[in-house]
């Protein structure tokens, strides 16, 4: 398996806010799933039926699923798609599959609708300020490199002919660590839907995909886990059905040199990692990867244009920022939905 980014294995650099399941206590009859993937873990509860597979067989056709996302988009993986078109020179193109197709299209739609705020050509300002496969630097990077590394970004350098990536643009870099692992959720998501799974909850480092209800026909619990670098303490447990739910924030991968704290968020408009108070971000869609890419824009945002934002298109949007003591939380008209009554609403 691929391991992550530096403080947490090698693939996707992005790292989110925890989520973490409560304990189930019954006794119906439920599978559990566990492995590792993309450097982190994952973890299946599901209601089993007479269409499934035993057990094994299951997860092996889970395990070569993301072991194929891996091979399509690992930025680490020197023959993988992605790493293929990032080795091409100008106008040259690579053959890819209908799945990396299908995220890079995504990339480019979240593009637009965020204004810049996510962008899958960031790969380059990732690398430069030590969140890549490269070295992290021993200086924080000029003014001069942030600029040269800009120049090789641009959605505009993406050309899609059909079933071929193109590169328009010298040295382009395309990273999808934004919205790749909640796309894998999406992949083990599909393969239950394909065997007609009434009820589960599939989680890969944090990002989740539910449907139906437990095996005791009780709604999964889904804790939110508020930003903290050094306690783990529960922010809001909701019980969502049928949703994915997506969360990022910028507590937990960072370094610091020369008493500054650089965070792995950084705004591809700027070059810079972000400075302002949101610390977190919770966005719930019918697609885990959809909810992946917005919570990642939105840490990018800020608090007042991702209300703004999640207003015109009707997203439900949870958002925790520091405060000078502790942290105030948002949630947008569709968010509040899920919030149990004796929680105030903000």
């Amino acid at each position: 398996m691929v391991k992550m980014s530096k403080t947490v294995g090698k693939w996707l650099i992005w790292v989110g806010v925890a989520f973490f399941i409560t304990a189930c206590s019954n006794s119906s009859p439920q599978m559990s799933l566990a492995g590792n993937t993309m450097g982190t873990t994952y973890q299946i509860k599901l209601v089993p039926n007479d269409n499934l597979p035993d057990p094994q067989l299951l997860q092996a056709e889970i395990d070569m699923a993301l072991e194929q996302v891996n091979d399509q988009m690992s930025t680490y993986r020197p023959n993988s798609e992605l790493s293929r078109f990032n080795q091409l020179a100008l106008t040259q193109s690579v053959l890819v599959s209908p799945d990396t197709l299908k995220v890079v299209q995504e990339g480019i739609k979240l593009y637009q609708v965020t204004d810049g705020a996510l962008d899958i050509t960031l790969g380059p300002l990732v690398n430069l300020w030590g969140f890549g496969p490269d070295a992290r630097p021993t200086t924080v990077p000029s003014e001069a490199d942030i600029e040269s590394a800009m120049a090789r970004t641009g959605i505009d350098g993406i050309r899609i002919s059909g079933d071929r990536l193109e590169k328009n643009k010298p040295g382009l870099y395309v990273d999808l660590s934004s919205i790749a692992k909640g796309f894998g959720v999406d992949k083990i998501a599909s393969i239950l839907d394909k065997y007609g799974v009434t009820g589960y909850l599939v989680e890969i480092g944090g990002e989740l995909s539910l449907k139906g209800t437990k095996a005791d026909g009780h709604p999964w619990r889904i804790a939110v886990e508020q930003p903290s670098e050094d306690t783990r303490t529960v922010q809001l447990v909701i019980e969502p059905k049928d949703i994915a739910i997506a969360t990022s924030g910028d507590y937990r991968n960072y370094y610091e040199e020369e008493g500054q704290r650089f965070t792995h968020i950084i705004d591809p408009r700027t070059g810079y990692p972000i400075k302002h108070k949101l610390a977190s971000v919770t966005v719930l869609d019918k697609s885990c990867m959809v909810a992946d890419g917005l919570a990642t824009a939105m840490m990018v945002m800020g608090t007042e244009a991702s209300l703004t934002l999640a207003q015109q298109l009707g997203l439900a949007v949870m958002l925790i920022e520091k405060q000078d003591e502790g942290f105030k939380t948002y949630y947008s008209e569709a968010f509040k939905r899920y919030i149990p009554k004796s929680v105030d609403n903000v």
